[in-house]
């Protein structure tokens, strides 16, 4: 095997970004992202450790594919280090992605005022000394970048959409929807965004024939969803949940956890999450699950 086939063996299926730019210019929103998208985010890392940092991801045999490193001028010899590990990154075959934020002069004052904050270079000078010497210094690697964002005019969710839109995969930026059925003589789910009562249905346990089944069998599901109310409710809670889901992905939420109960946890609850989710997986942007916490209970 040649040493090029084995850099492509070694370094398939391994993303690298790294991330930099001004001080208050968005980089920790951005670490942020890149940790919910499902990337292993190491922030201020020495220049000189980044290419081990890679490897040793390189080696995980698959536990970590992507490695983004959050790079400011803390480190000292910034941007000369840095530019030898990028080329280095690069002659490897880890082919490392750029993204520099920046934003103005007078934005960025104003953020490090409402923090109360110095900045990094100012030293003995003013804010805005530092703020010059810091876009001075930063030129080369802004000029090398793959993606400049310039956030002045974003908001935290603005900005992270367009990260998102960069780096996120179709699976990372799904809302993920945990369907939870429960039992209310068990107690409320304590990790549950909303909670809805479906006791206002006729409860199976008192059709003898129904009692030993449960929600996930035929007999039960068919005699819940055929009671007067249970399509109306599925409807419109579905409709519900579509608004729901579209807000909190636009808030940078990607988990929620949707509780249906019932008395026990067994019929109703059941029967009715199941389809609740069945609904839902149909939604574009939503990868859902069902759990049945106290199934099993009775």
């Amino acid at each position: 095997m040649s040493g090029e086939q084995e850099n492509r063996e070694h370094t398939s299926g391994m993303e690298v970004a790294v991330v930099s730019g001004l001080s208050g210019a968005g980089r920790s929103t951005a670490a942020k992202c890149l940790e919910d998208l499902g990337w292993f985010v190491v922030d201020n890392l020495p220049p000189e450790l980044i290419a081990t940092m890679v490897e040793l991801g390189a080696q995980a045999r698959g536990a970590i594919t992507k490695v983004a490193v959050v790079m400011d001028v803390r480190s000292r010899a910034f941007t000369d280090d840095l530019a030898s590990v990028i080329k280095d990154l690069d002659a490897r075959g880890y082919k490392p992605r750029v993204l520099f934020l920046e934003a103005t002069d007078a934005v960025l004052v104003r953020r490090f005022e409402a923090v109360r904050r110095g900045h990094p270079m100012q030293g003995d000078g003013r804010l805005a000394d530092g703020i010059t010497a810091e876009r001075a210094l930063l030129a080369p690697l802004r000029e090398e970048a793959d993606l400049v964002l310039e956030t002045s005019a974003l908001s935290v969710h603005e900005l992270r959409a367009k990260i998102e839109d960069a780096f996120g995969s179709e699976a990372s930026t799904q809302t993920r929807v945990t369907v939870l059925s429960f039992g209310y003589k068990y107690g409320l789910p304590m990790d549950a965004d909303l909670v809805m009562d479906v006791r206002f249905l006729p409860n199976p346990f008192w059709i003898p024939e129904l009692r030993e089944h449960t929600g996930l069998d035929g007999e039960v599901r068919n005699y819940v969803l055929s009671q007067e109310g249970a399509e109306e409710f599925l409807d419109r809670y579905h409709q519900l949940l579509r608004l729901v889901g579209a807000g909190y992905k636009r808030e940078g939420k990607r988990y929620l956890t949707l509780a249906v109960g019932c008395t026990g946890g067994k019929h109703r609850s059941v029967a009715l999450s199941e389809e609740l989710a069945r609904r839902l997986s149909n939604e574009d942007g939503m990868a859902v699950k069902v759990v049945h916490r106290d199934l099993g209970r009775e």
